[in-house]
């Protein structure tokens, strides 16, 4: 069997390359997108294992990138590693209001790691989540 596919969707070049490094290191194979329409793009035509996605990016955000993702019965099942500089309660805070306005709620992330990452916790997460 192949490496495990993590596609990696932020806007800054410094993280993007400095996650794909290290997810290579750890026998991953990574790919980068900078935005949640290239994310969006990317996963319908690589089909990742899983998705490690930024929340704020500018134009098609990771909130608006991720609604789509678990709004799309195609690609629902496709674990999300949320990563950002705001912090794990204000996301579930904005979340909770989000989904009080839905028919269908959105699911919570299968993980949050507030930025600056630890970038032991994250390979465990990965290997908890993927393999």
């Amino acid at each position: 069997m192949g490496k495990k596919t993590i596609l990696i969707v932020d806007d800054e070049m410094d993280m993007r390359l400095y996650l794909s490094t290290l997810l290579e290191s750890h026998g991953y194979r990574p790919l980068t997108r900078r935005d949640g329409k290239d994310g969006m793009t990317s996963i319908r035509e690589d089909r990742p294992d899983l998705i490690l996605l930024d929340i704020m990016m500018p134009g098609d955000g990771g909130v608006k990138m991720y609604r789509r993702l678990k709004g799309d019965p195609a690609l629902t099942d496709i674990p999300v590693i949320m990563l950002s500089a705001v912090t794990a309660s204000s996301f579930r805070h904005f979340l909770t209001m989000l989904n009080a306005q839905q028919v269908k709620p959105v699911p919570e992330p299968d993980h949050y790691l507030e930025k600056p990452v630890d970038h032991d916790q994250l390979i465990q997460l990965v290997r908890d989540t993927i393999g």
